[in-house]
């Protein structure tokens, strides 16, 4: 653009000299309606600052290029052999690698990907988020070698890992779980002999509240007001056998991570949020002949969950992350931001009474 615009200058005072010239502005009997010969004063003023700011922009630019060129030369001997265009064709950095299996408990928190972590997308739904680096669905629920515990045998043991995460993926991962149209498979590997539990989710899924809430042991999201982006769920946690309260008792105890993107159910809508989920619970299996227990079911001894960006005054049984778009509506959450994704300590040692505000999605 300077290059043309010189140019034209250049030709301008070339007619000049020829005697090629206009008249200054004036309406007159000899010209039409609109006639200008030249530019205005003001823009010609305008033109001569631009000018003068230019030259000031390239002595900076100069500058500074001096500058990197001095901290970075291999960017100039890329740009020189050809490895910068090399690059540029490569197309983006490859996604980290996947994280081993969680085999302990972690000593702290995932680092922050980036200073400013980008933002989830419809293509992208765990940009910006250390689960992408977390295993797909139920990958990511490794099974342990099953050994003989507490009195029972290493098949007993190993039957229990296996119906355990059965259980986790049928509550957590199943696609119509998930949109709380059905809960019968889960709810087929706990023992019948469990009346308590049974009679707790029977209530929860009839009548939620509170006290009784499906989202205890199931994630469930209103297909009305969220879609979930894409199919992958991610997940990472462990799970681990323990002796139980006595002989020919053994526990599985789980501890997991469940990572949800979701987006709103309208036409249209492309921010997307994510939602974290963190169960704890403790299986029981027992030799019938000591325990009342039925062979091969589960029974639940203890659970607990915390779930990160939902909202915390709807008790219908359902996920509801906060959307950027949505009004300030519910409590205002309070005390320390907890991190969703600190998995170093247990959730009843990093909870915090109240409707409480987390560090990030």
């Amino acid at each position: 653009m300077v290059t043309e615009r010189l140019r034209r200058e250049e030709a301008e005072r070339a007619r000049a000299g020829r005697g090629l010239f206009r008249r200054t502005p004036r309406q007159g009997a000899d010209d039409p309606p609109g006639w200008r010969t030249g530019p205005a004063w003001q823009e010609r003023e305008g033109r001569g600052t631009g000018k003068r700011r230019l030259k000031a922009t390239l002595a900076v630019v100069c500058i500074a290029a001096l500058a990197v060129v001095a901290l970075c030369p291999e960017l100039v001997i890329d740009r020189i052999t050809g490895k910068a265009e090399d690059r540029r064709e490569a197309g983006p950095a490859a996604p980290a690698a996947p994280l081993a299996g969680e085999s302990a408990r972690p000593s702290e928190a995932p680092a922050e990907l980036y200073p400013d972590p980008d933002r989830p997308t419809l293509t992208q739904p765990f940009r910006g988020s250390p689960a992408l680096q977390w295993a797909d669905g139920a990958a990511g629920i490794e099974v342990p070698e099953a050994a003989a515990t507490g009195g029972m045998t290493k098949d007993q043991v190993a039957d229990a890992l296996a119906k355990a995460k059965q259980f986790l993926v049928a509550a957590n991962l199943d696609p119509a779980t998930l949109r709380g149209e059905q809960h019968a498979t889960a709810l087929s590997l706990l023992d019948p002999k469990d009346k308590r539990t049974k009679d707790q989710l029977a209530a929860a899924f009839a009548r939620p509240s509170l006290e009784q809430n499906p989202l205890d042991l199931f994630s469930w999201y209103d297909p009305a007001e969220l879609r979930l982006v894409g199919e992958v769920v991610k997940v990472r946690g462990r799970m681990w056998v323990e002796p139980g309260e006595g002989p020919g008792q053994a526990h599985v105890v789980v501890d997991y991570s469940f990572v949800y993107p979701f987006a709103k159910a309208r036409g249209g809508a492309d921010q997307v949020e994510r939602t974290i989920v963190r169960r704890e619970a403790t299986f029981s299996i027992a030799d019938p002949r000591k325990w009342t227990a039925t062979p091969g079911r589960l029974w639940i001894v203890a659970y607990q969950r915390d779930i990160a960006n939902s909202s915390c005054d709807k008790y219908d049984g359902y996920l509801h992350p906060t959307f950027v778009e949505d009004p300030a509506t519910g409590p205002t959450p309070s005390g320390t931001p907890m991190d969703p994704y600190d998995r170093s300590k247990t959730i009843e040692e990093s909870s915090q009474e109240g409707c409480t505000a987390v560090s990030r999605s």
